[in-house]
């Protein structure tokens, strides 16, 4: 049977919502703590409809029975990271297992109430935390319709994409430690901008903060310092994929970028979803990728060149609305650069990647005028505005909250992320 069509017609005992993102076809992993026991240390879990499947307690239940999960301590820890390093094998016996109890049919956790109630918790009374300890973190820049729509407003229409960017994957090492996770606040940023004339450099909270729509990959099985991983090998070393929103105060960026890059416009904040969507979820999803031209060198030419058609959304509610508005609507099957392209181009100078690592996709702008990712392009940097709700903005304002989503569409069922969201408040004084 082919495995959409398994897709389609599984069902878990389990009651999941038409429009909900978590049927038992996804499956996402993230981390979790009881709001009722800030105490207790936080657990491992995967999302099936509005609940959390706490995959401590169904390994202390024994339902982890298979060759490399039944004796493994993996969820008993406080981040995915163990789990991550076990690799595809672990990760494909461990979803086996899950849908399989979850399953309708399967009476072992849906006719044992005692022990339903221990796994099965509402996501209503629990905090979703960063899922994975995020050891680095580089982002790369691989949609080229935002690399040339950002080379239009900074360099002019002479040559708006630099010609290395059609050889490789263009990226640089972002901030780690300001990884945060959905629904944390965003605290505006201070820094220098271009001084206007002859004046010194401005200096303040920063007056063009942006959103980026990106999505983030997140590595399994790293590699050893000095051994490149094969492109043709490069899926066997990603987990999966989450929401990624990478700020950016566009002034500071402008002024300090050159010669070096990003530095301070970038590493505030990072906000991600709490959800890592398995690239076995996504499996169904896959499309072809963009045909790229020059052929790209031997060690960037994959066998199986492919994308996945993920629907992605960005929303603003500013302050004074109740209610949020769409500003774009993009699909990361545009990325120019794939995945594994990325991910074989980031080791082959011997550069050794680890589990929990992260990369990041870029800015996920598409062709139309709606698919634009950032607010410098949507605005043309500060140019002209948009209108959200009844107001309009150039950049974000204090107050504004900005809520990312992604949801592909199977045949009667999703697999979706949930949401990414970020709420900006005042500069420090």
């Amino acid at each position: 049977m082919a495995e959409g069509k398994q897709s389609q017609q599984m069902r878990s005992f389990v009651e999941v919502a038409a429009g909900s993102h978590f049927p038992i076809q996804n499956l996402p992993f993230g981390v979790f703590r009881r709001r009722s026991s800030p105490e207790q240390p936080p657990r491992p879990a995967v999302a099936i409809g509005d609940l959390v499947l706490d995959l401590a307690a169904v390994s202390d239940a024994g339902l982890f029975d298979g060759p490399l999960l039944s004796n493994s301590p993996c969820f008993r820890q406080e981040t995915l990271n163990m789990f991550l390093g076990m690799g595809r094998p672990a990760w494909k016996e461990a979803r086996a297992t899950l849908q399989k109890i979850l399953s309708a049919d399967e009476p072992v956790l849906r006719d044992n109430e005692a022990l339903k109630k221990k796994c099965l918790v509402p996501m209503s009374v629990v905090d979703m935390l960063l899922p994975i300890t995020v050891g680095d973190y580089t982002d790369f820049f691989c949609s080229v319709h935002h690399a040339r729509n950002c080379g239009f407003i900074f360099r002019g229409p002479q040559t708006p994409v630099n010609p290395n960017w059609f050889h490789l994957p263009i990226g640089y090492h972002g901030r780690a430690s300001s990884v945060i996770v959905s629904g944390t606040d965003i605290v505006r940023p201070k820094g220098q901008g271009h001084p206007a004339g002859d004046s010194q450099p401005y200096f303040g909270p920063s007056k063009k903060l942006d959103f980026e729509l990106e999505m983030a990959a997140i590595v399994g099985p790293g590699n050893e310092l000095g051994k490149p991983i094969n492109i043709n090998d490069a899926e066997e070393h990603i987990f999966g994929l989450m929401i990624m929103n990478d700020w950016s105060a566009r002034d500071i960026q402008a002024w300090e970028t050159i010669p070096l890059g990003p530095f301070l416009g970038k590493s505030f904040s990072t906000t991600v979803s709490p959800w890592i969507v398995t690239m076995d979820a996504l499996k169904p999803f896959t499309c072809d990728a963009p045909k790229q031209e020059p052929e790209p060198l031997p060690y960037l030419a994959e066998k199986n060149h492919v994308n996945y058609d993920i629907p992605l959304e960005v929303w603003i509610k500013p302050k004074e609305q109740s209610e949020p508005s769409m500003v774009a609507k993009s699909n990361f099957k545009h990325l120019y650069w794939t995945l594994t392209q990325q991910l074989a181009h980031h080791t082959v100078n011997g550069c050794n990647l680890r589990p929990g690592d992260m990369f990041a996709t870029g800015t996920l702008s598409g062709p139309e005028p709606e698919s634009l990712g950032c607010l410098l392009e949507l605005t043309w940097n500060g140019q002209k505005e948009i209108s959200v709700g009844n107001l309009t903005r150039k950049f974000l304002e204090d107050g504004d909250e900005v809520i990312l989503t992604a949801c592909c569409k199977g045949e009667g069922y999703n697999v979706g992320f949930g949401t990414c969201t970020g709420k900006v408040l005042p500069a420090l004084p």
